[in-house]
């Protein structure tokens, strides 16, 4: 194999690991279902993909039963994120003033959850928001927290 190639499927590799979703750290009850799996709130963790050292926690309602057990269940649009430095703040490149940085599906069609990070550039912070879109009409419903950035560490802006 040639080094181009490798460079090729390393890149492809990198992408689905970044795409693979969010990690999840545990979850409670909230409805008993007799068949199939109960209702629960969910707590994730992801990684920004182009800040190192910034963790986002993201809790969110998954429907269980039957039509959660077989994946056509449509979650509640309720999301928490709660974006925290744990390392050093490293930024892989130029940052956009707003970007996408997870999305998952909450049905099985047109409803994601999204996390989308802002700059606050004045204040030399990073803004995440987390909401639920779906094809016609999303929710109102969402939540928003921010990472203060050390002083001495500009955010570097596309």
């Amino acid at each position: 194999m040639n080094m181009l190639t490798k460079a090729a499927i390393g890149l492809a590799l990198s992408g689905l690991a970044a795409s693979a979703g969010a990690e999840t750290i545990g979850s409670v009850d909230t409805v008993f279902k007799l068949i199939g799996p109960d209702h629960k709130v969910v707590v994730e963790v992801f990684d920004d993909p182009r800040v190192g050292g910034v963790s986002c926690y993201l809790s969110r309602a998954r429907t269980g039963g039957i039509k959660g057990a077989i994946g056509i269940a449509e979650d509640k649009a309720n999301a928490s994120v709660a974006c925290r430095q744990v390392g050093a703040v490293v930024f892989k490149g130029k940052l956009p003033r707003q970007e996408e940085v997870f999305s998952e599906r909450a049905s099985i069609l047109f409803k994601h959850v999204r996390v989308v990070r802002m700059v606050d550039s004045k204040r030399n912070a990073l803004v995440y928001l987390v909401y639920s879109d779906r094809l016609i009409e999303g929710s109102p419903q969402n939540s928003v927290t921010a990472v203060p950035v050390p002083a001495n560490l500009p955010i570097p802006l596309k």
